[in-house]
């Protein structure tokens, strides 16, 4: 069985990363995405709701594909995590050259800790390219629409985070 291990803080999950999830989900035959806990980014959700979302986000998609899709919360390395889960194939999303230069010392550290386990990379679909966690957080937080960015369930979400800020501002 091939298992792969996307990670990331999904906080929130975008359209970018269901764009990475989707393309992934026929590469392996069970699919973790791995949930960093990172105390230090400070999430918006808890991780809770970050795993929450994942799997009611996930589930047509698993069914579409016939790839078992799973959440997973983990807080220890990478490696570690992909030791944990099984899995023989890290996948990372790509939007830019920036992402690369960080993705490719990763990469790096990651070989040097377990040749065996793999690195692939899936470039972001052109239309998902800008999609960035931090932005969409930070558009929805000053009011703005990000229906274009995330589902309508994580829209709702977001909404009901900064909802009560934004009424507040307004006054």
């Amino acid at each position: 069985m091939r298992i792969g291990l996307y990670p990331g803080t999904f906080d929130p999950l975008t359209l970018g990363h269901m764009d990475i999830i989707e393309r992934a989900a026929i590469l392996v035959d069970r699919l973790v995405i791995g949930v960093a806990i990172n105390r230090d980014k400070g999430p918006l959700f808890s991780l809770d709701q970050r795993v929450a979302m994942i799997e009611a986000e996930c589930v047509k998609l698993s069914a579409k594909t016939g790839t078992e899709i799973i959440a997973h919360p983990f807080e220890n390395l990478l490696v570690h995590c992909a030791h944990d889960v099984g899995a023989q194939v890290i996948i990372r999303g790509l939007r830019a050259v920036a992402d690369f230069e960080y993705e490719f010392q990763m990469v790096g550290m990651n070989r040097s800790m377990d040749e065996e386990i793999e690195t692939v990379f899936l470039m972001a679909d052109g239309r998902r390219q800008a999609i960035a966690s931090k932005l969409v957080k930070e558009i929805a937080r000053l009011g703005g629409d990000v229906s274009k960015f995330v589902s309508p369930e994580i829209n709702l979400a977001l909404r009901d985070k900064f909802g009560p800020m934004l009424d507040r501002s307004k006054s």
